[in-house]
This record gives C-alpha cells, sequence and structure tokens, in this order.
C-alpha cells in the first residue's frame, strides 16, 4: 500500500475520530447511531495511522506530496 493521504488529511480525520469517541462516552449519541460512529470514529483513525484510504485509491485521490526520485 502506498501512501495516498496528506498530513491535513490525517489530522482532520484524527481529530473528528477524537471528537465522536468523546461524544459517544458523553452519552451524545446512543444504540445503533453510537455504533456506526464508532466505527466510522475507528476507520478514520485507523486510515490516519495508516496513511491510506482505498476510497482514495478507488477514485484516484492522493493528498500526500510526492517525493521526487
Amino acid at each position: 500500500m502506498k501512501k495516498n493521504m496528506g498530513i491535513f488529511d490525517r489530522a482532520l480525520r484524527i481529530i473528528i475520530a477524537i471528537v465522536l469517541a468523546v461524544l459517544i462516552y458523553l452519552g451524545e449519541f446512543s444504540g445503533t447511531t453510537a455504533i456506526i460512529l464508532g466505527i466510522v470514529a475507528a476507520v478514520f483513525l485507523l486510515t490516519s495511522l495508516m496513511s491510506y484510504c482505498p476510497l482514495y485509491s478507488l477514485v484516484g485521490l492522493k493528498t500526500c506530496a510526492s517525493k521526487k526520485k
């Protein structure tokens, strides 16, 4: 897997994941909504840590800076 996420995308996804986790923890969401948002938060965190988004690959999007060889 080649990296396809830039630093801004990664930081934004981590912030969104943290916000969702806090809102779920505080009880702002419950039931099925909390489960779905928890999964979204986990996916955002995982893709941020790996710097790779499968959806970006499908649509041909790459937001990371390319290194010259």
